[in-house]
């Protein structure tokens, strides 16, 4: 069976949190005997940055940001059993899912995985003409990054056919206990890129605890926060590549996550965060979103934070004993629960029955 798929970038991580969940369903998808093939645009930067090379579990093919070459590698969608253009791909996105749509044959089934429902469902709610509501009549199946039964009824309404939320996860050969590293000692991590959506959050969870504790030392890696002012007792590291994801997670005594306003206002959208901290072992704090109790229990296998003053109480009396246990309960659950095998068994089954829909249908 051959996938298409159409995304931002599955070799680099560079302003692109996509990344880790990409690899670690596709990597579990081909281990189930799907032939993969990945497309994506020279963009941002992204192939200076690189992670990863091209794997073996999967073919990549990168293309530049022109119109004629998005309409070559739209052109082997007919190539396709599953036809795949995610959201947020970064280069002609309206373009680019016509042109698939208009190639794959008419026995593919056709998906559009959104890697950023809340955003794109706002979208859709403002811009009354934009391309995709016409598309989502023609599309087979949406898969999203989470959500939830929200972000499903929201689907509906718009005219989806169906809409099943495909959580992140952990790949544990990906994200795993390691040694610490010195360059991650501190009491509290974050790691996430400034985004005009989350900047506001990241001062209220992770700058004014800072603030609030200047005894203790907080490390911000990610991009973007070069010219932010910050607390005395705030480094920054820059762009964090995922090869160095394990050692910041585990050295510190404690990784905080903060979610976008608009994954948090929805609720049931776990970030990658959340699954490479816990893979590794790290005693993770996150900000208040609902459904967490989903997947981590709270107080046993991750801490939750309604504010910033939250953030610096469980800082004050988190011990490196009581950080070390929730960490381990935190790894025992992800590797029994939320692993991207699973998750793939999950998209397997979906694509097998729309598949068998389609070929029923046919004969009749």
């Amino acid at each position: 069976m051959k996938i298409a798929f159409y995304g931002s970038s599955l070799l680099s991580s560079y302003w692109n949190g996509a990344a880790t969940y990409y690899r670690g369903l596709l990597k579990a998808l081909s281990q189930l005997g799907y032939e993969i093939t990945f497309y994506e645009p020279d963009v941002y930067d992204r192939q200076k940055n690189r992670d990863i090379e091209a794997p073996d579990w999967c073919s990549v093919v990168v293309y530049e940001a022109t119109r004629h070459a998005l309409m070559e590698v739209a052109a082997r969608a007919a190539e396709a059993d599953i036809v795949v253009k995610a959201s947020g791909v970064g280069f002609e996105d309206e373009a680019l899912l016509r042109a698939v749509l208009d190639h794959a044959r008419s026995d593919a089934l056709t998906v559009f995985w959104d890697v950023d429902a809340p955003a794109t469902l706002a979208q859709l709610r403002d811009e009354p003409d934009h391309p995709l509501h016409r598309a989502l009549q023609e599309i087979d199946l949406v898969l999203t990054y989470g959500g939830g039964d929200p972000v499903v009824w929201a689907y509906r309404a718009m005219g989806a056919n169906e809409c099943v939320p495909i959580y992140n996860a952990l790949d544990p050969e990906t994200h795993h206990p390691v040694a610490g590293n010195a360059r991650f000692a501190c009491d509290l991590a974050f790691l996430g890129n400034r985004l005009p959506d989350r900047e506001a959050r990241v001062g209220s969870f992770f700058l004014d605890p800072a603030s609030q504790l200047p005894k203790q030392r907080f490390l911000l890696g990610g991009s973007g926060w070069g010219d932010k002012p910050l607390p005395a007792n705030v480094g920054w590291l820059g762009h964090v590549g995922t090869r160095d994801h394990n050692a910041f997670n585990v050295t510190p005594k404690a990784v905080l996550n903060i979610s976008r306003d608009s994954m948090a206002a929805n609720g049931f959208s776990p970030a990658t965060r959340v699954f490479e901290a816990a893979g590794a072992g790290a005693c993770l704090i996150t900000d208040a979103w609902l459904g967490v109790e989903l997947f981590l229990k709270p107080g046993e296998e991750i801490l939750v934070a309604r504010d910033g003053d939250d953030v610096a109480e469980i800082m004050q009396a988190l011990t490196p004993r009581r950080a070390k246990a929730i960490g381990q309960a935190a790894l025992r659950r992800v590797l029994a629960d939320h692993t991207y095998a699973l998750r793939a068994a999950v998209t397997d089954a979906v694509f097998k029955r729309h598949l068998t829909q389609g070929t029923v249908e046919a004969a009749e």
